[in-house]
């Protein structure tokens, strides 16, 4: 995530998501098996579900095939062996890199991950190495050409509904929350009218890295690219200054 356009880097990741559709949809499939074998095919009953389905939902899934997904999982319960998992490690000149899964098959994925470290000159290290400098927020981001208002007003709105901070971007508004507050600010400011570009749970790097050697950053740029190729690959966050 750039530490200056934060909006630019959510088009760039849309644009990959819509170059890749076919992997979007297999990951939300995932996840909306694993969140009704956890809580039921009932969102109204099952949080995670419903934010499953928000997300789906931005991404353009269409209703049937979520709908589909539900009922085949709620079908399916016993057969559904997905689990997550997390892998952390080092890119290029120390570069923090989390990458979260969610697989059928531990040793493949760990293997891939392994692999896409070690070719862009990196490696794994254990749980915790690089968590650390991370903070677990909800991230809402504001696209300013969809929201024209006073940034005043917006600020007050979101701190309202509980934000713990707000920020202003180039071409965006960057709003942080606690994870479990996040679905109350996104639901206030879609009340009050206020167009949403992406609401999601993230990490959030306390120090951004610049690199300027182009061996270093062709070196990232592989990892993160393969990583982004792997349908057990979830979601990957790093502290790198593109």
């Amino acid at each position: 995530m750039s530490g200056h356009s934060k909006f630019a880097n959510i088009k760039h990741k849309k644009e990959k998501n819509d170059a890749a559709k076919g992997k979007i949809f297999t990951i939300l499939g995932r996840e909306i098996a694993v969140a009704v074998k956890e809580g039921g095919p009932n969102p109204n009953n099952n949080f995670k579900l419903a934010q499953v389905i928000a997300k789906a939902k931005a991404n353009n899934m269409p209703n049937d095939t979520i709908e589909r997904g539900i009922k085949k999982a709620a079908g399916d319960v016993g057969n559904v062996n997905y689990e997550y998992v997390t892998y952390e490690g080092y890119g290029p000149n120390g570069i923090a890199i989390i990458v979260d899964a969610l697989t059928d098959n531990k040793n493949r994925t760990a293997a891939n991950v392994r692999s896409a470290f070690t070719k862009g000159n990196g490696n794994i290290g254990t749980p915790g190495c690089v968590s650390f400098m991370f903070d677990k927020k909800g991230q809402i981001i504001i696209d300013k050409e969809e929201y024209e208002a006073d940034a005043d007003e917006l600020m007050m709105t979101a701190l309202d509904a509980g934000a713990e901070d707000f920020s202003e971007e180039e071409d965006s508004y960057e709003i942080l929350t606690d994870p479990d507050e996040l679905e109350n600010v996104k639901k206030a400011l879609e009340d009050a009218g206020i167009p949403i570009a992406s609401a999601e749970v993230t990490m959030i790097p306390q120090n951004y890295v610049e690199l300027t050697d182009e061996t270093a950053i062709k070196n990232l740029q592989r990892t993160l690219d393969l990583l982004d190729e792997d349908d057990d690959v979830q979601a990957v966050y790093h502290n790198w200054s593109e």
